[in-house]
């Protein structure tokens, strides 16, 4: 490996360890830290073909793409080194942990919407693909939340799926690898049909799986009927239409994950924070 890579390198295991210890130290949910900065093999679609086992991956030009066997590509090696690494970094920073750690990964809709097929266009386009690249997912993430028990015996896991993709795929709005069509709608049964097992398979494992929209149109029982025990929405974009939804949730006792904090830098005050969750908690007579 040259040397500017073996530089680089250390420097991001250095970035993530930094990262790690302020998550664990600092925060009341500490997560398992995501830096997409490092590269393709860091990104949330790159980070679950790390978790899958069953299906191999390669990384294109266009990202990333199932292969013919299911041989994981060298990229696909890389991300599911690098996960390990991260891994052996949280065991290492956690030990002792006690209380609830949350980790993310792909949710089905959004890697269908993501990933290509071996011969072209996303595998979005093929009900059999989808169906195959649900069922690998269900079993990685089996095996992740099984890993990660034994890492952190004493953390309570909730297993966000980033699923940011899915008011488009119902919506028939993901555009074809051409970009001159898009893709046909998915209805509410067929969107079901992938995310049950999914979520089936993390509560299964012993976590909570948690399902992250960061969409206007978050459909929110949709999610929470097809398993979802927790939701995480974004309150900047989030539409009028998902408040009832949303306020049943919170009257189930289920979790409730609001993002009040841009992304994006951005002067914003503790209390301009919190006048966004009162005023939501307001709007739902939750307050």
């Amino acid at each position: 490996m040259p040397g500017g890579a073996v530089a680089a390198e250390t420097d991001n295991a250095r970035a993530f360890a930094e990262a790690q210890r302020v998550v664990l130290g600092e925060l009341s949910m500490p997560h398992l830290v995501e830096l997409p900065g490092r590269g393709a093999i860091a990104s949330m679609t790159g980070r679950t073909a790390g978790l899958i086992t069953e299906l191999g991956f390669d990384l294109q030009p266009a990202g990333w793409r199932l292969t013919e066997s299911a041989t994981a590509g060298i990229d696909q090696r890389r991300a599911r080194s690098l996960l390990a690494q991260d891994l052996d970094e949280l065991e290492q920073q956690g030990a002792g942990f006690e209380g609830v750690l949350k980790v993310q990964a792909c949710g089905p809709w959004t890697l269908a919407a993501t990933v290509e097929r071996p011969r072209g266009d996303r595998v979005l386009a093929d009900a059999g693909a989808r169906r195959e690249l649900a069922e690998a997912l269900a079993l990685g993430l089996a095996e992740h939340v099984a890993d990660l028990r034994r890492r952190l015996p004493g953390a309570e896991l909730l297993v966000q799926l980033d699923e940011p993709a899915l008011p488009a795929v119902l919506a028939g709005k993901v555009p074809t690898a051409s970009g001159f069509g898009r893709h046909r709608t998915v209805d509410p049964p067929a969107a079901d049909a992938l995310l049950r097992p999914v979520f089936a398979a993390v509560t299964e494992a012993g976590a909570t799986p948690v399902a992250h929209c960061c969409a206007a149109e978050v459909p929110v029982a949709l999610l929470r009927g097809a398993g979802a025990a927790g939701l995480a929405v974004d309150l900047a974009v989030l539409s009028a239409a998902a408040y009832d939804p949303l306020a049943e949730a919170v009257e189930a006792g289920e979790w409730v994950l609001l993002g009040a904090v841009p992304t994006a830098p951005a002067e914003l005050s503790d209390a301009a924070v919190t006048g966004r969750v009162s005023r939501l908690l307001d709007m739902l007579g939750l307050v």
